[in-house]
């Protein structure tokens, strides 16, 4: 029984010399910890917010070089069509009549019941036939 006694004195005595330390700490130490563990927590929230502050600005200069590149390859493309424009109105100079065929052809293609055509002569006034119109409900193009 001295043994079981002896056991149970050193558990007793552990239990104690922890509850004397952890009451010191909690009353000595602690208090003393605080000021520098707000300081770590201050350093920590700076260095995230400085983190998000480089987000941010890698974010809108990535943004604002996709702008410049989507610019140029507007001007790009305004300068194909440019040239395109310009190829082709300079092979439609002095090509009237081909212009005439593709005017009637165009609209001659499109599936219209009763569609009439007007041609414009040489003067470009279109012939009219105000009799075939009376009355009907043709569609004049």
């Amino acid at each position: 029984m001295d043994e079981m006694d002896n056991k149970t004195k050193t558990i007793f005595m552990w239990i104690g010399s922890m509850a004397i330390f952890l009451s010191i700490f909690f009353m000595f130490i602690m208090p003393l910890m605080k000021p520098w563990w707000a300081e770590q927590t201050g350093k920590s929230e700076f260095s995230r917010a400085d983190q998000n502050r480089k987000i941010t600005v890698l974010e809108a200069t990535a943004k604002k070089e996709a702008s410049i590149q989507l610019a140029q390859a507007e001007v790009e493309r305004a300068k194909g069509v440019a040239e395109a424009n310009r190829i082709i109105g300079e092979s439609l100079k002095g090509n009237e009549d081909y212009l005439r065929y593709l005017w009637i052809v165009d609209v001659a293609g499109k599936d219209i019941d009763k569609t009439i055509v007007y041609v414009p002569t040489e003067t470009n006034i279109p012939i009219l036939e105000a009799g075939r119109l009376s009355g009907t409900k043709n569609k004049v193009v």
